[in-house]
């Protein structure tokens, strides 16, 4: 009988431990970081739980019609640029060569490569093609002032999709910017279209972007 109340004891125990536990765990990290964990438990709760789990894992893919130009396999592919730093994962893109080109003019390399837990907004190609040529060639010969632009690009935080619905956030640059949009379709700053949003690396979360974006100061 004493035996029955001891299990039943440290059952209940640890059932009260156990979410506590659980929640400090979660306190510990950002928000963004507790989006990027839930979807890989529902993976795994899904083999049980008659494919819900993919279902919610499905939502943690990347999206948006530029998806479909990224590499299927190599280093330049989701599954590549998952495995390396930011920096270097956008290199093995071929949509982000003019980004990377500007990222190394700045120094900026080592800086986006050793940061923990950041989003990037990265401007295609085509992004850059936007900005008249003499301009362009001006900023990329400057580097402080290439150095700002680009830095307004990053967010001190891994944000996941539904972060953007309606949000305002502190970049590296110090400035705000804002974001807007539901489901697959984003916008930031009222102009720049995510065109290929929630691709990971090792150390950030990256929404591909159709516009340059500019600090307003």
């Amino acid at each position: 009988m004493n035996s029955r109340i001891r299990r039943t004891a440290v059952t209940l125990a640890a059932a009260a431990v156990l979410p506590l536990a659980l929640s400090a765990c979660s306190d510990g990290g950002s928000d963004s970081a507790k989006s990027d964990s839930a979807p890989k438990a529902s993976a795994s709760a899904g083999a049980s739980n008659d494919g819900m789990g993919s279902s919610a894992s499905a939502m943690d893919e990347p999206f948006g019609p530029a998806c479909s130009s990224v590499p299927k396999s190599g280093a330049g592919s989701f599954d590549g640029m998952a495995k390396d730093p930011v920096a270097t994962a956008a290199s093995n893109n071929p949509a982000l060569s003019t980004l990377v080109s500007a990222v190394k003019k700045a120094g900026l390399v080592d800086t986006l490569n050793n940061a923990q837990n950041i989003t990037v907004f990265a401007p295609t190609d085509d992004a850059f093609k936007k900005i008249p040529k003499a301009t362009l060639d001006k900023v990329l010969a400057d580097k402080a002032q290439l150095t700002k632009i680009l830095t307004y690009h990053v967010v001190g935080q891994r944000l996941a999709p539904k972060d953007l619905e309606n949000g305002s956030f502190p970049t590296l640059e110090k400035s705000q910017l804002a974001t807007s949009g539901s489901g697959e379709s984003y916008t930031v700053n009222d102009s720049s279209k995510v065109v290929c949003g929630n691709v990971k690396t090792a150390n950030a979360n990256v929404y591909i972007v159709d516009t340059v974006l500019m600090p307003s100061s």
